[in-house]
């Protein structure tokens, strides 16, 4: 692993990862009940349903990074286009850039990645079912720039998929997705929610956000003394489980609830 993959490691932890800081104001947004009771039901919730994501990684390593990367997929595709609408075709476009495109492009340098998360057998394994995926895939992109075409409200979105295609393809792995991650994920979701606040809600968003930030951070410090392995495995360990932990009820408030609850929201 080079520097610039260590770079683009601690970039996501601290750059990406504090996106998830906002969680609790979209909580509030979606009519999360105020109180005391409320207040540790939602953070015992949210805390209960990473320490799951994390057991069920430590007993099944396979299925739970297979089910991530779909996760992810359905995540990224929705935020990617969330400003837009809702269309299957964009969405499977868009949500097929980090797990599909990355692996495909760059599987030499994935393999010791996804080796270290889930074992060398498991990674092979996955990797060629993420192959044989590959190929629907890229239909499904050049049908979408075809739809764009004809939906001009999505040929700026169209364009910077084709933009991140190419990263994926010139860059190394861990450094595409840093730049996706931080520069156009995050920065997108934080964009949406900031948008629908008024300047009192703004204000204690922020410190809530700056505070749950740094509580990660200290959690993810302390994980990263108890692990076992060098430095590199550690650190990639902590990076791509722990998203996966944060993942699962991030997704659940952005994606599921914020979205059944307000059709017309887009955070």
């Amino acid at each position: 692993m080079t520097s610039w993959d260590i770079l683009a490691i601690v970039a996501i932890l601290l750059v990406g990862v504090p996106h998830g800081g906002f969680d609790g104001a979209i909580a509030r947004h979606i009519g999360w009940p105020k109180g005391v009771i409320p207040w540790l039901g939602f953070h015992l919730a949210y805390i209960a349903l990473a320490i799951l994501v994390l057991v069920l990684w430590w007993l099944l390593p396979l299925p739970s990074l297979v089910i991530f990367l779909g996760l992810s997929a359905l995540h990224f595709g929705a935020s990617d286009i969330a400003d837009i609408g809702t269309d299957w075709l964009p969405w499977l476009a868009h949500g097929g850039l980090v797990c599909l495109a990355i692996p495909n492009f760059q599987p030499a340098l994935v393999a010791p990645i996804f080796a270290i998360l889930i074992g060398s057998e498991n990674s092979v394994i996955l990797l060629n079912g993420i192959s044989a995926l590959f190929a629907p895939w890229l239909i499904s992109v050049l049908a979408y720039c075809v739809y764009a075409y004809f939906q001009s409200q999505y040929r700026l979105s169209a364009a910077t998929l084709l933009l991140f295609i190419g990263l994926t393809y010139l860059l190394p792995p861990l450094i595409s997705f840093s730049l996706y991650f931080c520069l156009w994920h995050s920065r997108g979701h934080v964009m949406r929610l900031w948008r629908s606040l008024n300047y009192a809600d703004r204000r204690h968003t922020a410190r809530e956000a700056i505070f749950y930030t740094l509580i990660a951070w200290a959690s993810l410090a302390i994980i990263y003394y108890f692990l076992q392995g060098n430095a590199v495995q550690s650190l990639t360990k902590l990076t791509f489980i722990g998203l996966a932990a944060l993942t699962l009820p991030h997704m659940l408030l952005v994606d599921y609830a914020s979205r059944t609850m307000h059709r017309g929201a887009t955070l």
